[in-house]
């Protein structure tokens, strides 16, 4: 093995062990609907999710990617302990996400984690930050929120109310369950197109960095190579942790009815990918489809029961608690590197 090649061996290892991390966060959003209406089987998950978190990446990831990997923290900085830093801060706040069973921002995290040194060596840029991607962390979800409250308020129930219900036939029939679950794959292409980033950013900054590679259009080639190596790990993610994720997501929340997965799963998909390729701006899917999932379950339930429900409490406890988490690792072993010379 040469020099280089070991130089960097330990923060791809650690990309890999992100994308692990990141693939068992993003099942719940990708799947959850269809496995709360039974549309597809559990064994089925990961390896479509692996295949479409792969295309999205490929062809749509470039615009978060550049985001994650130069425009939140100089890229001089990105070097390989840096970077190491960062990917382990935010692997290790996703890991007692997934452990807990929670489906958590890995964007959010990722975004604190690259915070944490660029304030510490007071090269912070704000402007994306405070002007574009929190502005969006709250928007988004709202919109997604309100779009199906209304379509269950408005739409939904009175249709319901004044006996028009959907036949057994067509409830379960192939078509409708098939849209479901085509619907869910193109939710796992927007986590691609977004989601792969929070790593392979990162990880191309880094490589360009110690490669001495200036010219700017050997950036995106490098961010497809470190993609290649990225997206696979979120199928092996998906194996390990996807399956009590889509559980509480999926089943403890509120039962879905067919039509209903299909607006969770569309709008909460559209929101993120519109925001991927527009701007750039790495946001939580997880909080937007149980954005989705509240707002149908309102329309349905009203806000006190479904509020008062134990795994929403926890969907919100562990929003905060995640990020702070990678931002302070990162900040800490930012400090002990720094102290130590090795950055």
């Amino acid at each position: 093995m040469s020099p280089m090649i070991s130089h960097l061996l330990v923060p791809f290892l650690v990309a890999l062990f992100l994308a692990i991390n990141m693939g068992g966060s993003g099942t719940g959003p990708a799947f959850s609907v269809a496995y709360g209406v039974n549309a597809i089987k559990k064994s089925l998950i990961p390896g479509l999710f692996g295949i479409m978190v792969f295309i999205g990446a490929i062809t749509a990831g470039k615009a978060t990617a550049t985001t994650m990997g130069k425009e939140l923290l100089d890229p001089e900085r990105m070097t390989v302990v840096l970077v190491t830093i960062i990917l382990l801060s935010v692997s290790i706040s996703l890991l007692i996400a997934n452990l807990a069973g929670i489906p958590q921002s890995t964007s959010q995290s990722t975004v604190f984690a690259i915070s944490a040194p660029a304030i510490y060596f007071n090269s912070f840029s704000s402007q994306k930050l405070f002007l574009e991607i929190i502005p969006a962390w709250f928007i988004l979800p709202l919109i997604s929120f309100f779009i199906c409250f209304l379509a269950g308020k408005y739409i939904y129930t009175p249709l319901r109310r004044r006996g028009w219900t959907i036949s057994k036939r067509v409830n379960n029939s192939p078509i409708l369950m098939s849209l479901i679950v085509i619907t869910s794959l193109y939710v796992a292409f927007s986590i691609g197109a977004n989601n792969v980033a929070n790593a392979s950013g990162p990880v191309a900054s880094m490589t360009m960095n110690e490669l001495n590679i200036t010219n700017e259009s050997k950036f995106i080639f490098i961010m497809i190579l470190s993609t290649l190596v990225v997206a696979p790990s979120f199928g092996i993610g998906s194996s390990i942790f996807g399956h009590k994720i889509v559980q509480n997501t999926g089943k403890e929340i509120v039962l879905f009815g067919r039509i209903e997965a299909v607006i969770i799963a569309f709008v909460s998909a559209s929101l993120m990918l519109l925001a991927s390729v527009s701007k750039g701006i790495p946001t939580s899917l997880v909080q937007l489809n149980v954005a989705s999932i509240l707002g149908i379950g309102v329309a349905k339930l009203g806000f006190r029961n479904i509020f008062m429900k134990t795994e929403v409490n926890k969907f919100f406890a562990m929003w905060v608690i995640s990020p702070v988490v990678a931002f302070s690792l990162s900040f800490i072993l930012t400090f002990i590197a720094s102290k130590m010379g090795w950055i």
